[in-house]
């Protein structure tokens, strides 16, 4: 039998680039952010499409074109033409909460078909890790050659995962960080996950606390300026300019801004200090899956999640 593979991207420049190096096979776009916002187990219903259209426009001012979401869905449909699925996703905790939402997706509609990995991050030669739009032609036809076929363990994980990540209690990932699998990041990924909740002492999250560094350690002469320098060292989060861009509107409490540029002022230094938890007054209330931000906090000496007492 003659090969015919689906590939499903993490997005339209990763799909761009695959035709640009005469990928000829059906490509299915995926552009989501499941990482943030709510979700539900059901990823195969109008209730999970109704849930995240009404999140993106709330959260994001996104007008989510279902139409378009639908037709390009609607690949699976005729999915007996396609004799394998390839699944392009990146290092990040951004790629594997939609790598989880896509594998869950395909096991919802019944989808039978092999599984095949594509994951960049760590590459020979490269200082820092790579996103798969950043590898050169000979590099990303080289991951594709050593692409890794998900066994029904790695595929049992991923569910699993999922219906954890909408539940309300994430310490559950807690043991699937230390679980070995051929999704080679996925322990990091889950670390940034419980640690995108607020610390106890400081109430901020290791990003948060790490735009706060930047600040306290650079010269930054905007708002733009920090943007672009938070994106590029913000680890395993792999998060776009939407996301950080938010993150770094709600720590504005924390920044002095005139002519001459950024600084922390008091209460900046006194959160990188750990002398106030601050939570309230940031009021991030965004929700992962299935739990509220706000309801948790990060406790390191225990190494959990711990509920918020109000």
């Amino acid at each position: 039998m003659v090969k015919n593979g689906l590939h499903i991207t993490n997005g339209n420049n990763l799909t761009d680039y695959l035709r640009d190096l005469d990928f000829k096979e059906d490509i299915l776009t995926w552009q989501e952010m499941l990482c943030e916002g709510p979700t539900i187990p059901a990823i195969n219903s109008r209730a999970f499409l109704n849930l995240r259209t009404e999140f993106l426009k709330t959260h994001y001012d996104i007008e989510v074109n279902t139409r378009e979401i639908l037709s390009e869905l609607s690949k699976l449909n005729e999915i007996d033409k396609y004799t394998e699925i390839n699944l392009w996703f990146e290092y990040d905790l951004f790629c594997h909460i939609n790598l989880l939402g896509v594998i869950n997706l395909l096991h919802q509609k019944e989808i039978k078909k092999p599984l095949y990995l594509i994951c960049s991050g760590r590459v020979e030669g490269e200082k820092r890790l790579k996103a798969l739009s950043e590898l050169n032609p000979d590099q990303l036809k080289s991951h594709y050659k050593e692409r890794v076929l998900l066994t029904k363990e790695d595929i049992d994980l991923a569910i699993a995962l999922w219906r954890t990540y909408c539940g309300k209690d994430h310490n559950i990932l807690k043991p699937y960080i230390v679980k070995k699998s051929n999704f080679k990041y996925l322990s990091n990924c889950l670390r940034a996950h419980l640690e995108r909740f607020p610390f106890q002492k400081s109430g901020l999250s290791v990003i948060e606390a790490n735009i706060l560094t930047i600040v306290k350690d650079n010269f930054i002469k905007s708002k733009n300026h920090l943007l672009g320098y938070s994106l590029n060292y913000q680890g395993y989060y792999g998060f776009g300019d939407l996301q950080v861009a938010r993150i770094i509107d709600k720590l504005d409490l924390f920044f002095t801004e005139d002519d001459s540029g950024i600084t922390l002022n008091r209460k900046g230094h006194e959160a990188l200090l750990k002398q106030h938890n601050f939570v309230k007054d940031i009021n991030n209330d965004m929700v992962y899956g299935g739990v509220k931000r706000l309801e948790f906090q990060f406790n390191i000496k225990q190494n959990k999640l711990i509920k918020t007492i109000i």
